[in-house]
């Protein structure tokens, strides 16, 4: 079946200015200048923004919505989605290797991200247990288009999450990793604490409302990646993720609608998810993967808490033998049904 793509696939050419040929040497595929320039916009925009925030403690309070909605709508998800990738692929080289903690330990403290903790929870926690009954973040064992499920899912994660996080490294005897997130949940907390003294409004804006907020995010996002499990083989990635094409998100943030191609093949480049894709759609379609079009994890994720199958049904890519819309709406519910314990 013929689908056409309008995600980015690639860079476009174009001469190199003083910043590609300062940074280019510096990095270890030039083809991720595109975080030294989200870096740089967030250095010189969020930064100062949420300085001024502390210095200037009798400021209207609309300055702090229209800086937190600028934080939110402009940067959040694409900072994110740096810091994934720059997880999965060091952006610097090895000998520059202390820059590489500029993003999670810098730049984070200001998306609600504490330093490490996210590093540890995906790529050594969530990928390797594949959204399996061991992985913290599972979903397997709520019904993914609950409302009730998701705050279940929410809360334990704002509660529990980091604590069992730390215990399940300590359970596998990987005690130094337990060890560096500890550091860095205690490295934003003291920050915080700190200067909730200075100025509690700045404090609550730039950093506790970004912690909340991300961490609802990401759980919703991925509640959104893994809703469709397939009952009869949980663990085959091509049935308990999905792939988003088509959307703006996936312009706006590096691809990532590629769930399903990004867990087989954790550390491909981005720009080659949609290329990937393509080449392998009869594979996808044999094992059944759901692909949704015009849409991203967030709209998937209400449209679950609100039962729209509707509309999910009307955005879903066939890549085999057309069905109607309902028969589409039954296949979709099968797979967001609760697992037996």
């Amino acid at each position: 079946m013929e689908i056409i793509l309008t995600d980015p696939e690639g860079l476009k050419k174009k001469k190199l200015n003083f910043l590609d040929l300062f940074f280019i040497p510096l990095i270890n595929d030039k083809r991720d200048m595109a975080f030294i320039y989200l870096s740089l916009k967030i250095t010189f925009i969020v930064i100062p923004s949420a300085i001024i925030l502390f210095v200037l403690p009798h400021l209207h309070w609309a300055l702090y919505v229209i800086y937190l909605l600028i934080l939110l709508i402009v940067f959040l998800g694409p900072y994110v989605l740096m810091l994934h990738n720059v997880c999965h692929r060091k952006l610097f080289k090895k000998k520059f290797h202390y820059l590489n903690k500029y993003i999670p330990w810098v730049l984070g403290i200001f998306f609600g991200q504490t330093p490490e903790t996210y590093f540890y929870h995906h790529i050594t926690m969530h990928h390797p247990e594949n959204n399996e009954q061991d992985d913290l973040s599972t979903t397997m064992k709520y019904r993914r288009d609950s409302v009730r499920g998701f705050l279940t899912y929410l809360c334990s994660f704002y509660f529990t999450g980091v604590l069992n996080l730390i215990l399940y490294f300590k359970n596998k005897k990987r005690n130094t990793y337990a060890l560096r997130i500890v550091a860095g949940e205690l490295f934003f907390i003291l920050v915080s604490v700190l200067l909730c003294f200075y100025n509690f409004k700045a404090t609550l804006a730039v950093f506790i409302l970004p912690l909340i907020f991300i961490r609802f995010a990401m759980m919703a996002g991925n509640w959104a990646q893994h809703a469709f499990i397939d009952a009869n083989k949980p663990e085959d990635i091509y049935s308990n993720s999905i792939t988003c094409i088509n959307s703006i998100y996936n312009k706006k943030c590096f691809n990532d609608g590629y769930h399903i191609g990004h867990h087989l093949r954790p550390y491909m480049h981005w720009t080659e998810m949609p290329a990937d894709f393509k080449k392998n759609i009869p594979i996808y379609n044999k094992n059944e993967a759901i692909i949704f079009s015009g849409l991203d994890y967030f709209q998937i994720w209400f449209l679950l808490m609100t039962k729209n199958y509707k509309k999910l049904a009307t955005n879903f890519v066939e890549l085999g033998e057309k069905r109607t819309t309902d028969e589409i709406v039954i296949f979709l519910k099968s797979r967001t049904k609760k697992f037996a314990a």
